[in-house]
């Protein structure tokens, strides 16, 4: 009954958790991923407020480790983004690097439905995750399905019974349905499709080093206009 009264506990519990990981576990930042078709949809928990930054960049540049894990099913443990061999992301390894990032680790997160999400580890240091670390991420990620069940049956029930409560804007914050709406824009100031507008709205995203979200903001307020022009 208190969680359809409070949307705010399963992002409350996500956040929890993700801080409990870089204390346990040992990692500096940590992060809860929703992924939907293929995208990093919305920003479940975070450690801080850099690992949000951290997560809203495989949103922005469409790939990194949350993704790769979800479609392998699998974790994905990169132990430095620096070394020369590593080119899995050509541009979300460079702009983890340029935030100090070398090691990430993502745990696929399973619901009843299938695969939804991840559990993301950031490191400033390189190495890898040794057995116990390992193995406490997995149990991780594994509770890190409660808060996401938490979050939808809370948030929805209270956006039903109550239109007026801040349900609508907290799902509409997590599923950055800002970034949706300013597609929608693009496609018709621009006259083109869906997957071009993303892929122009990230491009502008990277190219002023800011993050996908925020140019999307400022599309929607009309603060931002993007031309047909490269």
């Amino acid at each position: 009954m208190l969680a359809a009264v409070n949307g705010r506990l399963g992002v409350k519990s996500a956040d929890d958790l993700c801080r409990a990981c870089v204390d346990l576990i040992g990692v500096d930042a940590a992060a809860i991923s929703f992924v939907f078709g293929g995208v990093a949809s919305a920003t479940l928990g975070v450690s801080e407020p850099r690992a949000r930054a951290y997560d809203e960049l495989q949103f922005t540049m469409g790939e990194g480790p949350c993704l790769d894990s979800v479609s392998s099913r699998a974790p994905v443990l990169v132990t430095d983004l620096a070394h020369p061999e590593e080119m899995r992301w050509p541009a979300y390894g460079p702009a983890m690097l340029a935030h100090k990032i070398r090691g990430v680790y993502a745990m696929p997160v399973l619901m009843a439905c299938g695969y939804l999400g991840a559990l993301d580890l950031f490191s400033y240091r390189p190495g890898t995750l040794d057995t116990d670390q390992l193995a406490g991420a997995l149990v991780a990620a594994d509770l890190a399905a409660l808060p996401m069940l938490d979050l939808f049956s809370s948030d929805m029930t209270a956006a039903i019974d109550d239109p007026d409560s801040d349900a609508w804007q907290e799902l509409y914050v997590l599923t950055r349905a800002e970034v949706s709406q300013a597609t929608g824009i693009l496609m018709a100031q621009l006259d083109i499709g869906p997957a071009e507008a993303l892929v122009r709205l990230r491009a502008h995203a990277y190219a002023t080093d800011t993050s996908a979200t925020e140019v999307a903001r400022a599309i929607v307020e009309q603060q931002l206009y993007l031309t047909k022009d490269r």
